[in-house]
């Protein structure tokens, strides 16, 4: 899967944050430098690509081990994931003064936390986990540890986009928006029958919560910022009776981004939020090579590697052309 899939956010980006909950999921730093010598392995030569590693917290994190992959800069983030939230999140973390010590020491050393904003309460309506999420969980963290810095990622509401607005002039909480989430609302899932190539999660929201976030991320605001969540599962794995979440988008991300913005008559903002916002909330370097956008249509292939990629068999509006040389600004991808 990694040799079919990793071509696509190669061709787009200069680096990823690489997501870890592989089955194990990865919590040490072996685990990682492993994970990252086998992305590196499939680099092209000539092609520069560099796996940005982070590490999945669980309610026994080793606190020591963290810090020392953060120190020698292994470990870009931690990853907080509540437990069966989403894809291979059962060793997630179930309750969060589980691991106050985790992020009582993130916050110390100006770690991010990088969270999927979901409670799992089966009582609680599945299109309101992320709200309550929001009121139950990451208000208080916030208020408990003043200089933890976070990234509430893959917002679906306008409830996040309001709250990650409120905390705007700390710096310290930025908020990723998936292309797909820009891109369709729930009506999607129903589309003349049951979708299982639309079913992500967190799932696609309303359509005024699709309007908050396409809104949020044109608006040039540096909280908001590129992050794909591309997730490939193969198309067994989709359609069966207890189907994946997570859509395959890497293979048109930056155009999909590029048709939102373009709509929206934004396209002056696209490289704010794709390539200058998300490096500046981590505090890494902007890249110096280019990616080119040109206006063009093509068509999605129906499958890539065994995967159905987001819009596959339909037509996308931007097409990229390289260029290899231009000195500027590169672009941040966030990859399951």
């Amino acid at each position: 899967m990694l040799r079919a899939v990793l071509p696509a956010t190669i061709e787009r980006f200069a680096r990823a944050v690489v997501m870890p909950n592989l089955r194990p999921p990865v919590t040490r730093r072996a685990e990682a430098a492993a994970y990252r010598d086998r992305i590196l392995a499939l680099v092209p030569p000539g092609e520069r690509f560099q796996p940005l590693m982070t590490c999945y917290a669980t309610d026994q994190a080793d606190v020591d081990q963290v810090e020392a992959g953060w120190q020698e800069g292994l470990f870009v983030a931690v990853k907080m994931y509540p437990a069966h939230a989403t894809t291979n999140s059962d060793h997630g973390v179930t309750d969060l003064t589980r691991i106050r010590p985790l992020l009582e020491r993130m916050q110390r050393l100006g770690m991010p936390l990088l969270v999927h904003g979901e409670v799992t309460d089966p009582d609680i309506d599945i299109f309101d986990r992320e709200a309550v999420f929001i009121d139950r969980i990451l208000a208080p963290a916030l208020a408990d540890f003043p200089a933890l810095r976070v990234v509430l990622e893959h917002v679906t509401t306008a409830d996040a986009v309001a709250f990650v607005r409120a905390h705007a002039a700390s710096g310290r909480l930025g908020a990723t928006i998936t292309a797909h989430h820009l891109l369709i609302n729930r009506n999607a899932l129903f589309a003349g029958g049951l979708r299982p190539h639309a079913y992500c999660l967190p799932v696609v929201k309303r359509e005024r919560h699709r309007l908050a976030l396409v809104e949020a991320a044109t608006s040039g605001e540096p909280a908001f910022f590129l992050g794909t969540d591309s997730a490939p599962h193969p198309v067994a794995a989709k359609e069966s009776a207890c189907g994946c979440a997570g859509l395959f988008t890497a293979p048109a991300a930056l155009e999909l981004y590029a048709e939102v913005f373009d709509r929206a008559g934004a396209l002056d903002r696209l490289e704010a939020f794709a390539s200058l916002n998300g490096p500046r909330f981590y505090r890494l370097p902007v890249n110096e090579d280019t990616v080119t956008l040109e206006r063009a249509a093509w068509s999605m292939s129906d499958s890539i590697g065994g995967v159905v990629p987001f819009r596959a068999g339909e037509v996308i509006e931007w097409r990229l052309r390289r260029s290899e040389c231009a000195p500027a600004n590169g672009a941040e991808d966030q990859a399951s």
